[in-house]
């Protein structure tokens, strides 16, 4: 399936930060330390990059992407859209954290990443007991006509990969969608604006 005509033609102009780095975690170092306390720390950020690492590899071999795991969510209640997304290898086995919104509430799935299947029991959040800032967001997401799989086909495209997590964000007043994407052995993020989103509050 190919992205809406409105997203390729728009994509210069709503392409608000294309293909930054999304650093897998950070290292600061201080030669005012303890020799003892650096490596502990050394050690740490070792530890940190192996988990990730893993987490990575997990998502290479997967068999089920982000978009279709999407769809395997919205499928479970008609008319539910996905606010959030993100691949999560650490657990047993690997799955998708899915959050839809459908009738006033946060729903909350696991698709198993590698069957496609539903892992555990759905969890619903009613979306006045979420906090203000986020039911906001939620609340401009169902007044945009695009998506977060509509984004998400865009900075696959744009950054050549596959998208490993993708949600909402609002920077100066304006919803975006942030989606990282992997490509090669590089985490990227693309951060796209509906059209029709601006000053939306």
């Amino acid at each position: 399936m190919h992205a809406p005509r409105s997203w390729r033609q728009l994509l210069a102009i709503f392409l608000v930060a294309i293909i930054l780095p999304a650093p897998i975690y950070a290292n600061a170092s201080s030669t005012g330390e303890p020799a003892s306390l650096r490596d502990e720390t050394g050690d740490a950020a070792a530890s940190d990059q192996q988990a990730v690492n893993r987490e990575l590899a997990l998502f290479r071999g997967s068999a089920v992407s982000l978009s279709q795991a999407m769809a395997i969510a919205e499928a479970l209640h008609a008319g539910a859209t996905t606010a959030d997304v993100s691949f999560d290898g650490a657990s047993d086995a690997p799955v998708y954290r899915v959050k839809t919104l459908h009738n006033d509430r946060i729903w909350h799935h696991a698709i198993d990443a590698t069957t496609g299947k539903i892992v555990g029991g759905e969890a619903a959040l009613p979306l006045k007991e979420v906090a203000a800032e986020n039911r906001s967001n939620l609340a401009a997401l169902r007044t945009i006509r695009h998506r977060l799989a509509d984004a998400v086909r865009v900075a696959e495209q744009a950054a050549s990969g596959k998208a490993i997590s993708g949600g909402l964000i609002r920077e100066r007043g304006r919803l975006n969608f942030a989606i990282v994407v992997m490509s090669g052995s590089d985490l990227k993020e693309v951060i796209l604006e509906p059209p029709g989103a601006a000053g939306r509050r």
